[in-house]
């Protein structure tokens, strides 16, 4: 037989020539608002607005199920200015963590939060910004930490990833939209990244079924009202780094999830002036640390892991594109072995 047909055959098969076999796919949208115009639609005057309605405010996710797969699926939401492209393929064109994790035999479902790329479709309009930030981005994500894919098309790739929202930005939107996606699949694990991070707390509290929460950098951290620490400076744009309020409840749903949090390198090991990205991130991890001792008070089980400490070391703020990007997630792997996620 020859190679194109042969190719074909494992297509239609669900599997690829490498072994990864596919046993279901497809995508739809969670959530969402619809809002009606005062009247009542006449269908000789079609562009006339009344009693018209416009469904959005939606998130949209795509999915893969493998074969044999395991029975805790994973959901991913990304950071700011980013969509579920950024765990599809690495800026170089390697493997993203949606392959990675399905060759590992679990389910992933990939989510565009409410107006935000294939979920744009929203009910209150914004302009998307044009002013040229590119150099912003790259110093704040500290993609210069060391483990950043190399070369000009591998940057341009990246640089490429930024997507405008298209409206308000809702974390209530986006963490409702992640309670129907559980609600409708069943316990998860979610992974969020940076942002994303700040809505996922609210998931557990919301009547989201969470399985476990893996943050990635997250943007700032949850306390319960009454003990939220103060905001922490820093010499960053971002300053300071202000704690997310939860209602007690929320917070006591949030402790009975196993969470695990990831910090990279480049993080400044104390205050500095000159070195502002370093410096906004060190603030965080802080801040990460006093979730930690504030939730394991309210019996959570919290894992922060600063890399470099545990010798996995250069790994910028997109550590699931890092060249690493596979050790990473390696070890991740091995914390959901560890709580019975696999």
């Amino acid at each position: 037989m020859r190679i194109l047909p042969l190719l074909a055959a494992l297509a239609l098969a669900g599997c690829t020539a490498d072994g990864l076999r596919i046993a279901e796919q497809g995508s739809f949208a969670v959530g969402g608002t619809v809002v009606k115009a005062p009247g009542e639609f006449d269908f000789a005057h079609p562009t006339r607005t009344d009693g018209r309605t416009l469904h959005g405010d939606h998130a949209a996710v795509s999915y893969q199920i493998p074969v044999d797969a395991k029975a805790i699926p994973l959901v991913f939401l990304s950071g700011f200015g980013q969509t579920s492209r950024c765990w599809d393929t690495t800026p170089d064109g390697r493997e993203g963590w949606r392959t990675t994790f399905l060759r590992r035999g679990w389910p992933v479902y990939l989510v565009d939060q409410p107006r935000r790329g294939s979920a744009g479709r929203t009910t209150v309009a914004a302009m998307p910004a044009t002013v040229p930030d590119d150099q912003l981005w790259l110093e704040n994500f500290r993609i210069h930490a060391g483990a950043f894919p190399e070369g000009e098309a591998a940057m341009d790739q990246f640089l490429r990833w930024m997507t405008p929202d298209t409206g308000p930005i809702d974390g209530t939107l986006v963490a409702d939209s992640l309670v129907a996606l559980t609600q409708k699949i069943g316990p998860a694990v979610l992974f969020t990244h940076s942002q994303g991070g700040i809505f996922g707390w609210a998931v557990p509290g919301r009547g989201g079924k969470v399985a476990a929460i893996v943050a990635i950098e997250p943007g700032a951290f949850p306390f319960p009202k009454g003990e939220v620490p103060v905001p922490i400076p820093n010499s960053s744009p971002f300053t300071p780094i202000k704690p997310v309020p939860l209602e007690a409840k929320d917070f006591t749903a949030l402790c009975r999830v196993p969470i695990l949090v990831l910090f990279g390198d480049g993080i400044a090991p104390a205050p500095s002036a000159t070195d502002w990205p370093g410096d906004g991130w060190r603030a965080r991890l802080e801040q990460g640390r006093q979730f930690v001792d504030c939730a394991k008070r309210h019996g959570g089980d919290v894992t922060l892991v600063h890399l470099p400490e545990v010798g996995i070391r250069g790994n910028t703020h997109f550590l699931f594109a890092d060249t690493n990007s596979e050790e990473v997630a390696a070890f991740v792997a091995d914390w959901l072995r560890t709580k019975g996620l696999d």
